[in-house]
């Protein structure tokens, strides 16, 4: 993996990769990340109001430019400047601890700048409302071009511990679904994104209720094809995502994006220092996703976010994807969600090697080629399903 930061910390590096993988450009994160090089000594909790200064005052360069550049009428110039300012605040923003008081007014900001970028490069993105136990989740819509001529397939993107749908957005994975007639839905569930931050629903272990109302929300469209809704996740959704797909019968596929078959073990091996941590303020950031106020019991707890008897029960096609070299997640957990999905009538596992890029967590140093390789995975699915169909 490319490290910016010649020492690390590891969550950083992960950060500019990150960034760069998702339509960030070199120079721009270069002048961002260089006046923070000793800073990045400090260590990573250390330095997050550096991180965050360094990448506010790149993303108010760019919102000024793109400005300039709508008021000249170059609205292709403004959407790519968007785009890229909600990219780079992104990052910023998902390094904060839940206390920091710049955590909420950078997100609110975010969503503003990324409804200027849907506004000005993205028109068939929306931001939607699901309907959810008495509230709603938000989401992002990527309506293919493709449901212009009647219903197309659509695939759930679900969140990790600390991405959101405007991470999803920045990925341009929702692109790659467009283009090969598949519509996407970018989702905060709980304990994600503005569901948690700015509604303060907590992640569950039973994501098959969230993953309903999804279906549920999905179904009530008439440019989707309800017999062909997908669920994908990344990261800690390598266990909501399959967890949804073994109970919530109504989804046609699923993949994991990155396995987390038992991530209280792996809750486990932090608490020990081993294996590496997505976020700076870990253990402040966890028990906000959870809802939880103490660690002790909160290990305890997580044992619960367990894949193990959950599996076999998936009856749809499954793709695991999993660098080979995760630092944060064990390869060892990609084969065993492979090998206990038993009753997948199409499982795979593909497992991404040093020579070919994308060996790190959910392929972030080589993104784009993972995106690319799920994308036409769950394109092949759906045609056969289809197919099957008559």
């Amino acid at each position: 993996m490319f490290e910016y930061f010649p020492t690390g910390p590891y969550t950083w590096n992960l950060g500019v990769v990150a960034t760069l993988n998702s339509g960030g450009l070199i120079d721009e994160v270069d002048r961002a990340c260089r006046p923070i090089k000793d800073a990045a000594n400090a260590g990573e909790d250390a330095g997050t109001p550096d991180f965050l200064r360094a990448w506010t005052a790149l993303t108010d360069q760019l919102v000024g430019q793109a400005e300039e550049a709508e008021k000249a009428g170059h609205v292709r110039t403004a959407g790519q400047l968007w785009s890229r300012a909600s990219n780079y605040l992104a990052q910023a923003e998902r390094m904060l601890a839940s206390s920091d008081p710049n955590r909420v007014p950078t997100y609110r900001r975010m969503l503003e700048i990324a409804q200027k970028a849907f506004e000005t490069h993205s028109p068939r993105v929306s931001r939607v409302e699901v309907p959810y136990e008495g509230t709603t989740l938000p989401a992002y819509f990527s309506q293919a071009p493709a449901a212009d001529d009647g219903p197309v397939p659509v695939v759930v993107l679900v969140n990790g511990l600390d991405s959101t749908k405007e991470h999803m957005y920045a990925s341009d994975h929702w692109a790659e679904l467009a283009a090969r007639g598949i519509s996407c839905l970018m989702l905060d569930q709980p304990g994600t994104g503005e569901a948690l931050r700015l509604q303060g629903l907590t992640a569950r272990v039973d994501t098959e209720a969230w993953g309903a109302a999804a279906v549920d929300f999905l179904s009530a469209r008439s440019d989707v094809d309800a017999s062909r809704i997908g669920i994908v996740g990344w990261s800690l959704g390598g266990y909501y995502a399959p967890r949804a797909a073994a109970f919530e019968k109504r989804f046609a596929l699923c993949v994991a994006w990155g396995a987390n078959h038992d991530w209280g073990a792996v809750q486990r091996r932090r608490r020990q220092r081993e294996g590496e941590r997505p976020v700076p303020h870990y253990w402040e950031h966890v028990l906000w996703v959870w809802g939880h106020t103490d660690l002790d019991a909160f290990i305890e707890f997580a044992d619960q976010v367990n894949l193990e008897g959950v599996v076999e029960q998936i009856t749809v096609p499954f793709l695991v994807a999993h660098g080979a070299d995760d630092r944060q997640i064990p390869l060892e957990m990609a084969h065993r969600s492979y090998d206990q999905a038993v009753n997948s009538p199409k499982r795979e596992l593909r497992v991404f090697t040093p020579e070919e890029g994308a060996t790190e967590h959910i392929g972030l140093d080589h993104l784009p080629y993972v995106s690319t390789f799920v994308a036409d995975w769950v394109a092949d699915t759906f045609a056969e399903l289809a197919a099957q169909r008559g």
